[in-house]
């Protein structure tokens, strides 16, 4: 089991930006490779420590983590902030400027050479019907990716001299300040284009058609997004490529109302059915399921069958299905029987008597979302 992001950075779930940013920092540079070379635990704990902080300082992705857990990135394998696809390079790239002056990237002695650039994520919508988010589901998708072009050369950049970054020095009232930014001839990289086909662009790059298998963990829900790492845009030179967000769209059911991890179905069923009780298959999610009505049955009345929902994304167990029954009341009758509901009129079997135990309809509604 994955251990949790709070308990990583030994922050509380109310810590704010800053205290997030801090922890972060002061677990980074405990564990950074440049303090524990050849320390394969401490290498484990560095990334641990900046996956946390990716899913942590972003809100919309806390408020994801907070809700869903683990699940809501990378469920049965291969979503967000997994370290498992995030090398030293993705978190010098994304984190490096948190560690300061005091060490450089990984692999040397402080220096470590110019941090890589990262390409730019590509963005897709994924359709999936109710079944499929039920069960989860295997989706193959086709996307169009910028990729270095077959035999593309780069050299080192003169302006930073593959470095990735130029220094500023400017005169302040506090004395002369050092600042890094962005080599703004390379963008980071290091390297500038050498040679490049024909084909390819201003960049070195290529655009090429890759098909990507997706897999989706059962009880995502509709607007969330998924990462799969890497398969987005390559930028030029020594680069990260970016990754591919996935966001969800839940279909309409025909039959079938969905609410969080619960099912809602309406069951219309005649006067004598509710009469005289009852056997009908309803619509579930996996098939149809035979339940059984009671004689007397009431409109209105809910029948719940447990775990007949949707999975939830955390593995908690799954929702219920609610049966919503509604009696179908006749718009046109013939004569006989007319005169059947006419005589029973002053019958005292279709005088409503509701027991004390009937609950009321917004009581009933207070049930369903309690």
């Amino acid at each position: 089991m994955k251990k949790d992001f709070y308990e990583i950075l030994g922050i509380s779930k109310n810590a704010d930006a800053a205290e997030i940013k801090k922890a972060y920092r002061k677990s980074a540079l405990k564990y950074h490779p440049d303090k524990n070379p050849g320390d394969k635990e401490a290498e484990e704990n560095f990334k641990l420590a900046a996956e946390a902080y990716e899913v942590l300082s972003d809100p919309n992705k806390k408020a994801k983590y907070d809700q869903y857990g683990h699940q809501a990135f990378d469920g049965s394998g291969g979503f967000g902030g997994g370290h498992g696809g995030m090398n030293m390079d993705d978190i010098f790239s994304q984190f490096g400027d948190i560690f300061g002056g005091g060490f450089g990237g990984f692999g040397g002695g402080g220096g470590g050479g110019p941090r890589r650039s990262k390409g730019s994520n590509l963005r897709i919508k994924v359709k999936l019907t109710l079944e499929e988010i039920a069960n989860g589901v295997e989706k193959k998708v086709k996307v169009k990716r910028k990729v270095q072009a077959k035999g593309v050369t780069y050299k080192t950049c003169t302006t930073c001299n593959g470095q990735g970054q130029v220094m500023r020095v400017t005169n302040t009232i506090l004395g002369r300040m050092q600042s890094a930014s962005t080599c703004p001839t390379c963008g980071g990289s290091g390297q500038i284009l050498d040679k490049k086909p024909s084909e390819a662009d201003a960049q070195g790059m290529v655009v090429e058609d890759e098909t990507v298998s997706i897999k989706i963990p059962a009880g995502v829900v509709d607007g969330m997004q998924l990462k799969v790492s890497n398969k987005g845009n390559d930028a030029p030179g020594n680069s990260i490529p970016g990754d591919l967000i996935v966001a969800i769209e839940e279909l309409e059911h025909e039959f079938l109302k969905r609410e969080g991890e619960n099912i809602h179905y309406d069951l219309y069923i005649s006067f004598p059915e509710a009469v005289l009780g009852s056997s009908k298959d309803i619509e579930a999610i996996n098939g149809k399921v035979r339940i059984k009505l009671e004689e007397g049955i009431q409109s209105g009345k809910i029948l719940r069958l447990k775990g007949k929902g949707i999975p939830s994304i955390n593995g908690y167990g799954s929702g219920d299905l609610l049966v919503h029954v509604n009696v179908w009341t006749p718009k046109t009758l013939n004569k006989e029987q007319k005169q059947f509901f006419e005589n029973a009129l002053n019958d005292e079997h279709f005088v409503p008597s509701p027991e004390k135990s009937e609950k009321s309809f917004f009581e009933k509604v207070k049930d369903m979302f309690s």
